[in-house]
């Protein structure tokens, strides 16, 4: 393997500027989820981001097709069963306050900058010019390739199951989309809303609650005004749903500001009082009677992420990742258990969690690439996050990010290190050579 990544390394070197430039052209396509058109059933930027990435593959000298207008992918070989790597090419919004182009591949300092560039164009990219530098290095591989291409997983990931209705899943595989080494065990997700009531005439104190909330991160910055002329602003610090510790959440900060409004009914006062004492900065569940540990993927999460108002309701969200031992009918009992009265648990979103063979040989051949490049640790892992690899049979997760690289891909200024994405292009080509040399 040494003599094969002697040869890989000289490669990237000799095409690095090529490939960044092939990866700019799809930098440069907004790819966020738009409304649904003909041929583009989640928008037509993430259906023109995969035309974009398979006339590439083409040019490369690949077969290409698109699955149910929703996924496409780019293959080398012909037999029917395959190596599959699962990444995607959509992405969240830019959101505001960036100091780059977000839809373009900027560099300062060593650093690349641009939405996707992380989470995932960059990595599942890195995959297909890995690919395309064993063929034109002529290293055989005795197993078909095939570079999978999402454009819903931000979104649900309602695009996979389109491609599993008319193709057979990879015999194995791995989603560049989370971190280093080998994922294994992907946690349980179960997402709630706690819907409390309360009279129209308590509720019409508050106004409206403004700002950008959705699953994915920590809310920044709530403004609510109130029936008395005040408005109520908070500012937080934004960060991914499964590391709340990187930032402050703005519901809770509100909450602390609210429970103590004169102005409010003591039912919202007390309501307030009782978000602020369950959830500020307890992001482990420690005060929902949820502080829920295993050996193999650590401390359940607990995130905030939406807080809304009806005419006779306060509606809280909330993300709940729990360990892969544990169960998700022991986590709603524990929650009906703690909620205020009269409040009504809703699930809106449940993903089991995984957990795959962590001896099985391609698991150990992963790994033992890891090692082999980086020097590093290779025994592989679990993680909070959500993957591919929950609605794919057969794959893993397998980067791109390094141990202590976390919170960045759905932050403004989503940035990857050169030397990283580099680093990422080495691995995952001698991976592919590693999986697919051999029958």
């Amino acid at each position: 393997m040494e003599t094969i990544r002697t040869r890989i390394k000289t490669a990237i070197q000799t095409n690095q500027q090529h490939f960044l430039e092939e990866l700019t052209k799809i930098m440069e396509v907004p790819s966020v989820k738009g409304q649904a058109e003909v041929g583009a059933p989640f928008g037509k930027e993430p259906r023109r981001a995969l035309e974009t990435t398979l006339a590439l593959a083409e040019s490369y000298g690949f077969q290409t097709e698109i699955v149910n207008d929703a996924v496409g992918f780019a293959q080398y070989g012909n037999d029917p069963e395959y190596i599959g790597i699962v990444g995607h090419l959509d992405v969240v919004p830019a959101g505001s306050g960036w100091d780059f182009p977000p839809f373009s591949l900027s560099e300062q300092d060593g650093r690349l900058f641009g939405r996707g560039i992380l989470d995932n164009k960059g990595p599942v990219f890195a995959c297909l010019y890995g690919l395309k530098l064993l063929k034109e290095l002529d290293i055989p591989l005795e197993k078909t390739v095939r570079v999978i291409f999402g454009t819903d997983e931000e979104s649900g990931s309602a695009d996979l199951p389109l491609y599993l209705a008319k193709e057979q899943p990879p015999i194995f595989g791995f989603t560049p989309d989370c971190k280093y080494p080998v994922v294994y065990g992907e946690r349980g997700i179960v997402n709630i809303e706690l819907i409390t009531p309360f009279s129209e005439a308590d509720l019409s104190a508050l106004g409206s609650i403004e700002g950008d909330q959705a699953k994915d991160h920590v809310p920044d910055e709530l403004i609510v005004d109130l029936k008395n002329g005040q408005q109520v602003e908070v500012i937080g610090k934004r960060a991914p749903t499964n590391a709340p510790e990187l930032g402050v959440n703005a519901i809770t900060l509100l909450a602390e500001k609210l429970m103590n409004e004169a102005s409010l009914a003591e039912s919202l006062k007390k309501y307030f009082k009782w978000v602020f004492d369950s959830l500020h900065e307890k992001h482990y569940g420690e005060g929902f009677n949820l502080a829920l540990v295993d050996e193999d993927s650590g401390k359940l999460i607990l995130t905030p992420y939406e807080l809304r108002k009806t005419d006779k309701e306060l509606v809280l969200s909330i993300a709940i990742r729990y360990p892969v031992t544990f169960q998700e009918e022991e986590i709603i009992e524990r929650v009906h258990a703690i909620v205020l009265a009269h409040t009504e648990v809703v699930i809106v979103r449940s993903m089991k969690g995984t957990n795959f063979p962590k001896d099985d040989p391609n698991v150990l051949a992963l790994a033992e690439v890891y090692e082999k490049v980086t020097g590093l640790d290779g025994t592989p892992v679990t993680t909070t996050g959500a993957t591919y690899a929950r609605t794919m049979p057969n794959i893993v997760a397998f980067g791109p990010s390094f141990p202590g690289q976390k919170g960045i891909a759905h932050n403004k200024n989503e940035y990857m290190d050169l030397n990283d994405l580099l680093l990422n292009l080495e691995i995952y080509t001698l991976a592919l050579y590693k999986l697919a040399a051999k029958k």
